[in-house]
């Protein structure tokens, strides 16, 4: 398959014991949440590197020396553009990292909380987001996994948005629509935030994934 001409976004936090999915590590402890978060996090990059797009960036915050597998993950980083997140909360660093990603083309934007992503699914969102002027992919927790923008303009209405609620994925959907954007929704997937997650997203893996295999390995 030829390159479609979308550029993948990964909006992505190093996964530092002590501040990596500290709502899961309330339950399993800080350095398995650690462990965890960093298998998710290469999983997904993995995905991404392999999705037939024409570029990818990862806007990252925290310090990955504190980082388990901070050796493979810097591998797995030198394919990508790494850019810093910048903003007060987490809904200004989303619009400004669709702005500091953009280089003219459409920009498909995911997290770390989806491992099972593929990049088959990947491609499918970003011929998609060519064919129509946002994509949106709701999460089963309320949120949402995936979005898709053709501007860094449209992005901007995610100030707006509340951040990490029950409703977050209705109301970013609602916040484009306000603007005149045509949005086409895509799969819905499970991310994982807490224990009772984990099992889900990690059926939804292949079974010889790193989520799988860490998360097998931790007992849960």
């Amino acid at each position: 398959m030829s390159h479609l001409p979308v550029t993948v976004l990964v909006v992505a936090k190093a996964p530092e014991p002590g501040l990596a999915k500290t709502r899961l590590a309330a339950t399993v402890g800080d350095q398995v949440a650690a462990e965890i978060a960093a298998a998710a996090l290469l999983d997904t990059l993995d995905a991404v590197a392999a999705a037939p797009v024409a570029a990818r960036v990862v806007a990252l915050t925290g310090d990955l020396d504190n980082a388990p597998h901070a050796a493979e993950i810097r591998r797995r980083l030198e394919t990508f553009t790494v850019i810093g997140q910048r903003g007060a909360d987490f809904a200004d660093r989303l619009a400004n990292a669709h702005h500091d990603a953009a280089d003219g083309y459409p920009v498909l934007q995911v997290g770390m909380d989806t491992p099972q992503v593929s990049a088959g699914l990947l491609a499918d969102c970003a011929q998609r987001l060519l064919e129509t002027p946002a994509v949106l992919g709701l999460a089963d927790d309320g949120g949402w996994w995936v979005l898709g923008v053709h501007t860094p303009a449209a992005a901007q209405c995610l100030r707006t948005v509340p951040m990490s609620r029950p409703n977050t994925g209705e109301l970013t959907l609602k916040a484009l629509r306000d603007r005149g954007i045509d949005v086409a929704t895509v799969q819905r997937l499970a991310d994982f935030d807490v224990f009772d997650d984990v099992m889900v997203v990690r059926d939804a893996c292949g079974r010889d994934s790193r989520f799988a295999r860490v998360t097998r390995s931790a007992g849960l």
